[in-house]
Order: C-alpha cells, then structure tokens, then sequence
C-alpha cells in the first residue's frame, strides 16, 4: 500500500441484502481498491429486512427504528472487521461513505421518497470514522430518481479512450451506466438477480441458485417471458429507478396464472427476463456500444453471463475483472468515492443527467466520528 494514499472506506448492502460489501481505497491519481471483504447480516436480521422491502411496507414504528440501529451496527462491525483483518487503525481513515439499506424507493410517488437505513451516528460513533451518509435523498429533493449513483464513479473509474462501452451491475436490481462520449447517462433496467433469488427460496429454500444450476435445467418459456416484459417500467423512458418493493413473487406469481411452466423454467425464464432487458435497453438508449463490462454478484452466475453474451450480441461483454477492477466490491468503491466528493464540497456534476435532477448538488451529510 502506498504510505502517503489517503484512505477512504465504502460500505453498501444491496436489494439482495446478502451482504455487507466493504472497500478500502484510494483515489489520487487512480482510483485503487487496497482490500475488501463482505460481511454478512445475522440471518434474522436478513430477514426482516427482506420481509420489510418486499411487504406492503406496514412496520410498526419501534421495529424501523430498531431496525435503523441494527443495520447501522451491522455496517459498523462490517467496517471494523476489515479494519482488523488488515491491521489499519480508524485514525488512518479520512471518511467512511455508507449507502446503507434501502428498504423503499418511490421516485415516483407524490410526493416522491426514498429511504435507506443504517443510522449514520451510530456508525461513526462505533467505528469512531467521519461518516458520509444519506446521499440520494439530496438528488431527489432536486427532482432526480436518487439513483442509480454509481455511474458519476463508472465515469471516473474507466479511461476516456474514445471507446462506447456501458458498465452493467447485476445486483438484485440491474443498472447501466452509458459511456459513448455523450453527457453522461444510466438508469435501473429492471431485476437482476432479485427475482432469480426469491423463486430459489420460495421453490428449493436455497438463497441462490449457484452457478445458474437450477436455471439450466429449464427452458425460457416465451409466452410468460413476453408476459413479464409487458410492464410498464421495461418500455419507459430514463431517467428512472426500481427496486424489490416492484419487482418481488408478489409482481411474479399472477403472470403465472394459466401457465404449465415448470420451477426450472420459470428459472430459465427469469434469467431471460434480466438478459432481454437489459439489451433492449442498451439497443434503445447506448445503440453505438462495442463493450459491455459486468459487476455485481451476477457476474458469477455463468449461465445469467452466457444469456447476456448472446442477447447483447456482438457487443462484447465481460468482468471488469479484465480491467484489473474487482466486480464484487465497484459499487463499495462507489461510496468511498463519494465520501471523498463530499468532504471536498464538490458537487457530483454529471449525475444530473443520470437521474434527472435540476443540476448538480453536493450528496450526503457528514456525522463526525467520536
């Protein structure tokens, strides 16, 4: 590790929820992951958490605020772990940017919110870190979705050699972000592994379904693939964002009334539902694209991979593990990223034309470490 880089960390739980991803980094001149590691929630925790972004949203006031301390002490263990592992003492830490838990995103509600939880405080008070916190709340106040956030970074990350390319998370929401020269574009496609992860614990009462074994013992069933298309969210226009509050068993299981497909291929079928969507939108919105480059969980699922490789076809598509960029820990680096902007005071000038917002804003607010 270089003795005079200044450390920042990021920390992100996703709408899978499977995890805590943490990302030691630095960023002059080039952004650099030094460690990582994902830390996992306790399984009861897990749970109701899940239970709560895929629900009708009805919590009792005691359970979210408990739930906000939980999930903040979760991050902070999360940051705390790695800490120790690498022997890197708090003080050496400029900022701790956290996303945390997104349990509901309605840009589109009147009056439109979004709400991530993990109480910052507590963070920093545990982790004894200035923490960097709340930052899509500032974008939507502006008249932005909120998200996605990570392409400003995607921007930053990937060298301007006159290439269009789109980087594409598979988390358990799908996003894109367009780099062809043109202002600066990404938006939610729709699922990505969320839906792939709850028909697993629904059928088999497995978490996922490893290696896409189960998905390739089916067959995509075109008549409910087209069904599942047919959402409004797939064919309108961006800027615009999703989460597992619209896409869950409860938007799957009526357009699977009538239908004789099998588990697996109802499997089979999700997996064409992420890979078809994803390429009609960069068919749609990034046409000139001669590379796609994947992180997020997704990326080890080879049989979700080849279905991009075909649908997105002859766009070459590929980790961004061949650019010597991890693809499990982009989106941590993302946050660590945006804590360095923010304790700047720089505004995230190309984000705008992402989510929409009026123009520029500086993101997040700052809780001072103990």
């Amino acid at each position: 590790m270089a003795p005079q880089a200044t450390l920042f960390l990021g920390l992100i739980s996703g709408t899978s929820a499977d995890g805590i991803d943490v990302a030691l980094a630095s960023f002059d001149p080039t952004p650099r992951l030094h460690a990582a590691l994902t830390h996992p929630y306790p399984e009861d925790l897990r749970r109701r958490i899940l239970d709560l972004a895929q629900g009708d949203g009805r919590i009792a006031l005691d359970e979210l605020g408990a739930l906000d301390v939980e999930i903040a002490r979760s991050f902070a263990d999360a940051a705390n772990a790695l800490l120790r592992r690498e022997g890197i003492a708090a003080k050496k830490i400029t900022a701790l940017g956290s996303h945390g838990q997104t349990v509901r995103h309605r840009p589109q509600q009147t009056p439109p919110y979004t709400m991530q939880l993990g109480d910052p405080s507590v963070i920093a008070e545990i982790a004894g870190i200035a923490t960097v916190a709340d930052f899509r709340r500032r974008d939507l106040a502006a008249g932005g979705q909120g998200a996605p956030l990570a392409p400003a970074f995607h921007a930053a990350m990937l060298p301007r050699d006159g290439v269009a390319r789109v980087v594409l998370n598979l988390g358990g929401i799908a996003n894109i972000t367009i780099l062809d020269g043109k202002p600066l574009r990404g938006f939610d496609t729709g699922p990505a592994s969320c839906l792939l992860d709850a028909w697993m614990q629904e059928q088999l009462g497995e978490p996922f379904d490893r290696d896409g074994a189960f998905a390739v013992r089916g067959t995509t069933d075109e008549t409910l693939l087209a069904r599942l298309l047919g959402d409004p969210y797939f064919a309108a226009a961006p800027p615009k964002s999703t989460g597992r509050e619209v896409f869950h068993l409860g938007w799957l299981h009526p357009h699977l009334q009538d239908m004789r497909t099998t588990p697996a291929d109802v499997q089979a079928t999700l997996v064409a539902l992420t890979a078809r969507s994803i390429a009609d939108a960069v068919r749609a919105q990034a046409p000139s694209a001669r590379e796609v480059l994947v992180c997020g969980g997704g990326v080890h699922n080879p049989v979700l991979m080849r279905a991009l490789s075909a649908a997105l076809a002859p766009a070459a598509v590929a980790s961004t593990a061949t650019r010597g960029i991890d693809p499990d820990y982009v989106e941590a680096m993302a946050f660590a990223w945006l804590a360095r902007e923010r304790l700047s005071r720089r505004a995230i000038d190309d984000i705008c034309t992402v989510t929409g917002a009026r123009g520029p804003r500086v993101l997040g607010g700052i809780y001072f470490g103990g």
